[in-house]
């Protein structure tokens, strides 16, 4: 079986060779070939060099290519995986703390919100992009498999307008049922089964089974509540679970950001979060981490290449949902999973054009979804918060429109509960200023933007965030990176 696979933004070392060990856990792979390509050529070289040992010390057909021209990559690729983040940290940094100035606290900012917001409208032209190429030089009938955030915008704009074959995967059910498998005592995760649905990071447990007993809301508060680590770290989910009667896949950190009631006032952020690691809460959370481990894998790039010389093991094989689908497209050995797709009624109260994550079965025939679902009505009244959300920042990223992007943001829940007509109006104008070079759509509002900002009297104030650990500046990350690749 031979087939080509083009990974776009894989100088994402890490994740890349994950994608990679997983989809060669299958025989059948053994002859594919796999397309790198990414922004960086640094990256491409140290990756290239990882994977090529890989297929080395097993002793595999498989070609690994790397290029920076990214059509050169896609050209005849039957599967294209995205991993890209567009505009990097300087342009994230931009989408926490020019929102921080005006109160909104996020810990995450990669969703919705206004970094979230502001994060779809850099990659959506870019996404558009790929399509067109996916279209023109891919495999005829190609798909995409998008591993990016903001995943329902960008899902949204590479089906609805970059009319490629697409589906969005992420890993916040897997993490979820882990957790929920561990504070019920499962020995292990053949034991327990659940429906989970939703949209991609409002994603809620709608039916659990252990050992096939269905499992209520009472017994889950308790297993939780009793569960020494869980129990701190993530207690703004289990009040969620008490007042809506379900869990949500999300962490404690970002699910906190799409509701708007725990972070819009300091003194109530640090009620519900904890500080043991980011992912909790922390003000800029994955900012700070990502910034202080952005070269983490040239410092270990020898370790990296000593570890890539052990015989791939099956048995390690992620709970990554891509090299599952390929296994089943290909094989007809079938996989359920859940999957980011347009609803078109697969969840019956939400909207139809919505991009919604849902189970799913893949065979030969494609990725065949679970019909009917109905969510709590709760459930779905926030999930609809956010896709009303999500539609407007994929029409506002399309047309340009920043009217229409201010709209957006206006709209966001947490935006909403803590900011001003104004102060949105005045945000958006600076955070479209301060990106402009990642967001071609807006060159025709960005001079009209600054004039604006030269006379604003919309006042911000030097907010240190409510739960904030210091973040060492990037040239000092960079100094103490070089220091360690010199020692070693």
């Amino acid at each position: 079986m031979s087939f080509k696979i083009a990974i776009i933004g894989a100088g994402s070392v890490g994740f890349t060779k994950k994608l990679f060990t997983d989809i060669l856990c299958v025989p059948e792979f053994r002859d594919i070939e796999f397309a790198l390509t990414d922004l960086s050529e640094h990256n491409l070289e140290m990756i290239k060099a990882i994977l090529d040992r890989i297929v080395e010390a097993n002793g595999l057909p498989t070609k690994v290519t790397a290029t920076t021209d990214r059509r050169q990559a896609l050209t005849g690729a039957r599967y294209i995986i995205s991993c890209v983040r567009v505009g990097g940290l300087e342009a994230y940094a931009d989408d926490i703390r020019i929102p921080l100035k005006y109160g909104i606290d996020q810990c995450v900012g990669d969703t919705i919100c206004a970094g979230g917001i502001l994060y779809g409208q850099r990659n959506i032209p870019v996404i558009l992009d790929f399509c067109k190429d996916i279209r023109e030089v891919a495999e005829p009938g190609a798909k995409f498999l998008n591993y990016a955030n903001p995943m329902a915008m960008n899902t949204w704009a590479a089906i609805e307008y970059g009319k490629v074959d697409t589906v969005g995967l992420c890993h916040g059910v897997q993490h979820g049922a882990e957790q929920i498998a561990e504070v019920l005592g499962a020995k292990s995760l053949s034991e327990f089964d659940y429906i989970c649905s939703g949209i991609n990071h409002q994603t809620w447990f709608i039916d659990l089974r252990l050992n096939g007993r269905k499992i209520g809301k009472d017994e889950l508060v308790a297993a939780f509540e009793a569960h020494p680590v869980y129990s701190q770290q993530e207690k703004l989910r289990i009040d969620v679970l008490k007042r809506f009667g379900v869990y949500s896949t999300e962490s404690n950190g970002h699910l906190s950001e799409y509701l708007p009631w725990y972070r819009k006032r300091p003194e109530e952020i640090t009620r519900w979060i904890d500080m043991s690691d980011w992912i909790h809460g922390e003000t800029g959370g994955y900012l700070r981490h990502s910034t202080e481990t952005r070269n983490w894998f040239e410092t270990e790039f020898p370790q990296f290449l000593e570890s890539a010389a052990k015989p791939i093991d099956p048995a390690k094989r992620s709970n990554e949902h891509a090299s599952h689908i390929l296994e089943a497209l290909e094989t007809n050995r079938v996989y359920r999973g859940h999957f980011n797709v347009k609803n078109n009624g697969i969840i019956t109260n939400l909207p139809f054009d919505a991009i919604i994550e849902s189970p799913g079965f893949v065979d030969r025939f494609g990725i065949n979804m679970v019909s009917g679902v109905t969510l709590p009505e709760a459930c779905a009244a926030t999930c609809i918060a956010s896709i009303n959300v999500q539609r407007m920042s994929v029409h506002a990223a399309i047309s340009g429109d920043i009217d229409l992007l201010k709209l957006a943001v206006l709209h966001d829940p947490l935006v909403g509960a803590v900011s001003t007509p104004e102060e949105v109006w005045q945000m958006v104008d600076e955070m479209v200023v301060a990106q402009a070079r990642w967001l071609p759509q807006y060159a025709d509002a960005v001079p009209a933007a600054k004039e604006r900002l030269s006379k604003s009297k919309v006042q911000t104030r030097d907010w240190a965030g409510a739960a904030r650990r210091t973040v060492r500046s990037i040239e000092e990350l960079r100094a103490e990176k070089a220091a360690l690749k010199q020692a070693v």
